[in-house]
């Protein structure tokens, strides 16, 4: 196909990023840049002092925009804050938390897995006999928001009970970050990874590190990785105001750039989250209208992406019905669950309520189309 000939925006992802972003954060990447200019290096700077103060109140912190998507960034954080000596505890509930034990075995890093399962959230009494019980685990890892089934973990008690304990909290917050209020020195959290592409609305091909300063800087010398080492591409923006080591994804970050102006335009964080909430509202009170399950309790359940049970009966077919809702104008998500059958719609990026309620009417009219067939 005559790629100018495609649409703009055939149809909205609901999707936990990539995800639908507005004209003006695309418009911007018309520009070209070059990554030795004061002027663009001025942006990045701004940037990471922006995602400093979403994050934080205080100075303690610094941002550390990495390329790539937000698994490099995991991956940097894991490699560079882990000693050679040191021991991870993975909390795992979904694909994301078990994602970072992989990394860690791939990587050969000592490391410990409790796995609550997927449809529970990590249990903080047994988080706290762990650390009593060995005392060489050094850091703990968890994922904020789950997308595997939409969870949102308990992360500040999490938190709460490593800092007792003198370890480092590392948080996996690609999907919420942006979306939810959090105050990292609240939380505990000595590193929290994201994404351009999640819910500050940006496009893809950078991440960051909301790290620590006085913890980031210790770990000089203890990456596993020359283009993943976070210390290094730490004190290549400190030293030299904003270049990064090796090549910008410059296009992205002045999208990122625009799509931050535009979430303070919006009215910041907590405006961005009544706005996913309502989403969500919408969503689920429509599919529930339409005989569709939530898979999760009310009370476990993020505003970012939300697991519904598949049908049972012998009419149902995802693929036939995820095409349906395409030619509609929606993207959605297949499952990820490996007990259950079930199919994931986000409700975040540049999506409303009344996008929300035509996807209602998209799929009342999909499901109609499938019983017929």
């Amino acid at each position: 196909m005559d790629p100018l000939l495609m649409p703009d925006n055939p149809y909205l992802l609901l999707t936990p990023g990539p995800l639908s972003t507005t004209k003006t954060v695309k418009s911007v990447m018309f520009r070209d840049w070059c990554t030795w200019d004061d002027d663009y290096n001025t942006i990045v700077e701004w940037i990471r002092r922006r995602l400093v103060r979403l994050g934080s109140d205080t100075d303690e912190y610094t941002a550390v925009p990495m390329q790539g998507s937000g698994t490099f960034c995991v991956e940097a954080t894991v490699t560079t804050a882990v000693p050679q000596d040191g021991k991870l505890l993975v909390l795992a509930n979904g694909a994301y938390g078990r994602r970072i034990a992989e990394i860690a075995r791939r990587c050969g890093i000592a490391h410990a897995v409790q796995d609550s399962g997927e449809l529970a959230p990590p249990d903080p009494d047994r988080l706290e006999a762990a650390l009593k019980a060995d005392g060489a685990i050094t850091h703990v890892a968890v994922v904020h928001c789950e997308t595997t089934t939409g969870m949102l973990n308990p992360v500040t008690a999490i938190g709460n009970i490593v800092k007792d304990h003198g370890r480092i909290f590392i948080l996996d917050a690609m999907s919420s970050f942006g979306g939810i209020p959090m105050d990292v020195k609240t939380m505990g959290v000595d590193y929290l990874v994201s994404s351009a592409n999640k819910c500050i609305q940006g496009v893809p091909g950078f991440g960051f590190v909301i790290a620590k300063k006085d913890v980031l800087a210790k770990t000089r010398g203890q990456a596993r990785s020359l283009s993943l080492d976070l210390y290094d591409q730490w004190r290549t923006m400190e030293d030299h105001h904003g270049k990064w080591r090796f090549t910008s994804p410059t296009h992205v970050v002045r999208a990122f750039f625009q799509a931050l102006w535009e979430l303070e335009e919006e009215g910041g964080i907590t405006a961005r989250h009544s706005r996913y909430c309502t989403n969500h509202r919408i969503l689920v009170e429509g599919m529930q209208r339409l005989s569709f399950q939530p898979l999760l309790a009310a009370e476990l359940q993020s505003p970012i992406i939300t697991a519904f049970l598949s049908p049972t009966h012998a009419a149902w077919s995802f693929s036939r019905f995820y095409a349906d809702l395409k030619a509609r104008g929606f993207v959605i998500y297949p499952g990820k669950m490996t007990d259950s059958d079930t199919f994931r719609i986000g409700t975040i990026g540049d999506v409303h309520a009344e996008d929300m309620v035509r996807l209602i009417d998209a799929v009342a009219d999909a499901m109609a189309c499938c019983r017929e067939k």
